[in-house]
């Protein structure tokens, strides 16, 4: 009996090891796909030169060459966190970071497109700012550092980092960045106008508009 049927059984193992090996060599592939790497330059020429055929303009013309904005509201994004820059390109398209000019042209781009770019910005090197009000900056200081206990506002810098630096993913490089700019955010998740982070909206609440502008003008001189 058993060497009637050993060929049989030899033939399905052998088939049936086929069968996982091409699985596992399709599966392989799809992730090997999936975690295509970003082409910086490929997002250096769209944020140079935009795309004309789609009408999508370039990024250099609001946020400055190599992502260093000399407008102050809009912000720096060179040397920002690649994985943090996708994701808010990815919000811009939803409902939690609705933007009428930045979520009509994030909209126009590809998922691949948004990596390129975040990939291309990630890598390039920040002006340094400044701060500027010599009035408030201890208070920002302090802010930032230390939170306000009484108000329940933790220190900026338990999630930023001492230096601005920040976090990938959860949390942005902030040092540097235009006072006008950071200000405008904090108000905004204030305001609901921001539903991308609950925790900013829940500490932003707790903030009135001079420590808001304080510790935006701190961030700002942060290196």
């Amino acid at each position: 009996m058993n060497r009637a049927f050993s060929p049989f059984v030899k033939s399905l193992f052998v088939t049936l090891l086929a069968v996982s090996a091409a699985a596992s060599a399709s599966e392989a592939a799809h992730g090997a796909s999936a975690a295509a790497k970003a082409d910086p330059a490929k997002g250096a020429a769209l944020y140079a030169d935009g795309d004309t055929a789609r009408g999508l303009p370039a990024c250099v013309s609001c946020h400055g060459a190599a992502g260093n904005s000399s407008i102050s509201v809009n912000p720096k994004l060179a040397g920002q966190h690649e994985s943090y820059l996708y994701k808010q390109l990815v919000n811009f398209t939803t409902a939690e970071r609705n933007q009428p000019v930045m979520s009509t042209f994030a909209t126009m781009l590809t998922d691949a497109e948004k990596k390129n770019l975040a990939a291309y910005l990630g890598t390039q090197a920040q002006k340094p700012g400044a701060a500027k009000n010599k009035d408030t900056v201890q208070i920002g200081k302090k802010i930032y550092r230390g939170g306000i206990a009484e108000k329940n506002i933790p220190a900026c810098a338990s999630c930023h980092g001492a230096s601005g630096a920040g976090l990938p993913v959860q949390y942005p490089r902030l040092a540097g960045q235009h006072q006008d700019y950071t200000g405008a955010q904090l108000t905004l998740f204030r305001a609901g106008g921001r539903h991308n982070s609950p925790q900013m909206t829940t500490i932003a609440n707790r903030m009135s508009d001079d420590e808001i502008k304080a510790v935006s003008d701190y961030i700002a001189g942060l290196k």
